[in-house]
């Protein structure tokens, strides 16, 4: 409240002047208003084209990626903005206590303008720090947005309570115990809301999916890099370029893939076979062997087998039957090649498991599966790699004598008919 002698001096200038004033009439209460207005204004001034000019001009010849980020959403303005704000609610109240409905108005109206730039203040600031998250890499590992987004969402819902409990005057607590009334129905409208809002709490904490992980989620359509996780969507950028929004209750309650432990390993696998014509596969003859010892990878492995198939045989007294007697595969010493060939490549990776095996033979012939790791996740490196050494292997496959399974077809039936006209 303003002193009774600082109202009575300017009621008696106004009476200089020729107006008949009361010290508690609209004259005096006017200039006072006005006078409060320019002190906000002036310190408004102060505030923003000093204190904040001089700040933000420090930040950005600091080049710190905090400060740009302060700078970018405005920060310190909203601050600025603040002060006279707070002003106004400090010195207009006590000039109108002797027009007690404008006194009450103003003190409700300017507490929830208080309490409005405070939150909007606070929003600005959320949004720096998001972004400083992301500059420092912290949303790779963990979806901050979500955590802001949620911060956002409480102080939202306690804005709103304290902004009616200031315009009823009203304790808080009894606005709140009134919310629970409303929460059947509230569940009941919002449960798709509720649900995504839930989910995405899990899916922050139990860093399920980050920014730039590679899903795939093939009930939705999703195959592809997390472009952002909030707290009630996931927006997916597929590899056609298409955008696909999750729900985030669809990656908690439904199976998806995620790829980023494939690219954090640093290889990815390969697991493919090629099916071979069991009617090629048999016994090599001792030339062939001779012949197979000029490839340089397959030189060590002979001559051990060829020593030790030697000394078995040599120490067999039975009848020398074929099938008494140790002798190469052409398919085993292939399946030899392949090993020490993955082995010496320099794309693959050497310290994960790499094997050349035979599953269950099929009506389509004998599979020869290779299971190996790349030493670059990347896919296009990855596709490349993958189809050298597939080239490869049905290039070489006639040297071993092997042939690979083909069904019939109708070339296949050409050739035939050419054949018997010859």
């Amino acid at each position: 409240m303003l002193d009774h002698g600082v109202r009575s001096y300017v009621s008696d200038k106004l009476t200089s002047m020729g107006l008949d004033s009361d010290p508690y009439g609209t004259e005096p209460t006017v200039i006072f208003i006005l006078a409060a207005i320019g002190v906000s204004l002036i310190s408004y001034l102060i505030v923003h084209r000093v204190i904040v000019r001089t700040v933000n001009f420090a930040i950005s010849k600091n080049k710190k990626s905090w400060g740009n980020s302060l700078t970018k959403h405005e920060v310190l303005e909203k601050m600025a903005l603040l002060v006279p704000t707070l002003l106004l609610d400090l010195l207009v109240p006590p000039i109108l206590t002797h027009h007690e409905l404008l006194a009450t108005l103003s003190d409700r109206l300017l507490g929830v303008t208080v309490l409005v730039m405070f939150i909007w203040m606070i929003f600005s600031l959320l949004d720096a720090l998001h972004d400083i998250a992301e500059k420092k890499g912290v949303t790779r590992r963990m979806p901050v947005k979500s955590f802001v987004q949620l911060i956002k969402l409480f102080t939202f819902f306690v804005g709103i309570v304290v902004s009616v409990s200031i315009l009823a005057n009203e304790s808080p607590i009894i606005f709140l115990s009134g919310l629970g009334v409303a929460t059947g129905l509230v569940m009941l409208v919002f449960k798709d809301t509720i649900l995504g809002f839930v989910a995405g709490i899990q899916l922050a904490a139990n860093r399920m999916v980050s920014l730039n992980d590679w899903i795939e989620m093939n009930d939705y359509g999703a195959n592809g890099s997390v472009e952002e996780v909030s707290l009630t969507t996931v927006k997916v950028r597929n590899f056609d370029n298409t955008v696909t929004m999750l729900p985030a209750y669809a990656l908690v309650q439904n199976a998806f893939i995620n790829w980023q432990g494939m690219s954090d390993s640093g290889g990815r696998r390969i697991i493919r076979s090629v099916n071979i014509d069991v009617n090629s596969i048999r016994f090599m003859a001792d030339d062939e062997i001779e012949a197979l010892k000029e490839i340089r990878i397959l030189r060590e492995f002979l001559f051990e087998k060829s020593r030790e198939i030697k000394e078995f045989n040599d120490s067999f007294d039975d009848v020398p039957h074929v099938a008494n007697l140790r002798k190469m595969t052409n398919i085993g010493v292939f399946r030899a090649y392949l090993t020490t060939y993955l082995r010496s490549h320099k794309d693959i990776h050497p310290y994960m498991l790499f094997m050349v095996r035979q599953l269950a033979p099929t009506s389509e012939g004998l599979p020869l599966q290779i299971y190996a790791f790349t030493n670059n996740t990347d896919w296009v490196f990855y596709e490349g790699v993958q189809a050298d050494i597939f080239d490869h292997i049905y290039a070489v496959m006639p040297l071993f004598g092997l042939r690979p399974f083909q069904k019939f077809g109708g070339y296949d039936a050409g050739s035939i008919g050419t054949q018997n006209i010859d």
